[in-house]
């Protein structure tokens, strides 16, 4: 088996861009990345930790150099493209800038022992994982929220302290993005943590109690669907994108399998959009939706589907929000899981009044 491998290179002192050094690997005796890392550096140096915690980037997801080469051609085939944990932070090939991650520490630091400490800067692939980042650089981290989740557990009596400091910062845990479609082997338990203690700080509010409508109010209604209903058209000449965030509706992923349209895989298909904090962070949510509707934009997709009536107001209502979040306009139709049945099942005189009710018709596509 041969493996295709490009390999981020960038040295900050001499290049104005970073680039990609193509390598192809015969597998032998290799079993991890770290086994290949050394063997690509025997021949062409580059700079890397040679150990196995060492964090990286595959085909964007956040693992470490102990992943066997067994599971990363299982989930992605052979062609790997391996980056730093944060390539605006990149010095020298794989080694980065931690300090952002390390002063976030101080937050608690009349709280923590030095084993606190250094548990805490083990969790650095979680900090660089989450996608809030790419928003918003400032971020606590979720390692910070993690770590103080555990102080409470371990000192009940310092929970009120703990929470006001966390409460005090200014890109705090109304940033936090799920990690659980950042990371290539993920732990519920952090989502869960993490959660807890939003939820001490009455922060969540359920989705079905948002208000997503920001610029206008939608009257959209969806009509019923019947599955078994014969498919009449299969949009043969359209290009569909499908966005899901944390978890695929089958319902609409079998169904795309069904179309002849040329399905556009997006990159943000499975970002967390921050929901549940809506009513308090309306401007990272728009900044998320926003990035999502660009790339399937630019892409060249003439639909973009949705699978939740909240995520369609969310898409449909706000083009003027969304446009001066990213100073573009953001003219891609939506289109909600049962209109693209109907659609399918030739229902098109039952879905024209409600097209004329979404604020890019997709009538006109």
């Amino acid at each position: 088996m041969i493996l295709e491998l490009s390999i981020f290179r960038f040295d900050a002192k001499s290049d104005y861009l970073p680039y990609y050094k193509k390598h192809f690997i015969k597998i032998k005796e290799q079993k991890t990345l770290l086994d290949i890392f050394n063997e690509i550096n025997e021949d062409e140096p580059f700079d890397y930790e040679a150990y196995e915690d060492f964090g990286v980037v595959v085909n964007k997801k956040y693992t470490t150099l102990k992943v066997s080469i067994k599971k990363l051609v299982e989930i992605f085939g052979k062609d790997l493209t391996i980056e730093p944990l944060s390539i605006r932070r990149a010095n020298k090939d794989f080694i980065i800038d931690e300090s952002d991650f390390e002063e976030k520490l101080e937050i608690l630091n009349d709280f923590t022992t030095v084993e606190d400490k250094s548990e805490y800067l083990e969790n650095k692939l979680l900090f660089y994982a989450s996608n809030t980042l790419n928003f918003q650089y400032n971020y606590i981290g979720d390692p910070i929220i993690l770590l103080a989740h555990k102080l409470i557990e371990r000192t009940p009596k310092d929970k009120e302290k703990i929470l006001k400091l966390l409460q005090e910062q200014e890109y705090s845990l109304e940033y936090h993005t799920s990690l659980e479609n950042r990371l290539l082997d993920f732990d519920k338990t952090i989502e869960e943590k993490i959660n807890q203690i939003r939820n001490e700080l009455g922060l969540i509010k359920s989705i079905e109690e948002q208000n997503f409508c920001l610029d206008k109010s939608s009257s959209v209604k969806f009509h019923d669907y019947d599955l078994n209903s014969v498919i009449k058209h299969d949009f043969h000449d359209f290009n569909l994108a499908y966005y899901y965030g944390k978890n695929k509706d089958k319902e609409v992923e079998e169904f795309l399998n069904k179309l002849n349209a040329k399905k556009i895989k997006l990159e943000n298909e499975n970002i967390d959009l921050n929901l549940e904090l809506f009513h308090i962070n309306q401007n990272l949510t728009i900044k998320l939706a926003a990035t999502i509707m660009l790339e399937a934009f630019d892409a060249g997709a003439d639909l973009l589907i949705v699978d939740s009536i909240e995520v369609f107001k969310l898409f449909d209502t706000n083009r003027l929000s969304l446009s001066k979040a990213v100073g573009r306009e953001v003219i891609i139709p939506i289109l909600h899981k049962s209109e693209l049945f109907n659609l399918s099942f030739n229902e098109h005189q039952k879905l024209k009044k409600e097209f004329s009710k979404h604020e890019i018709d997709p009538e006109i596509i």
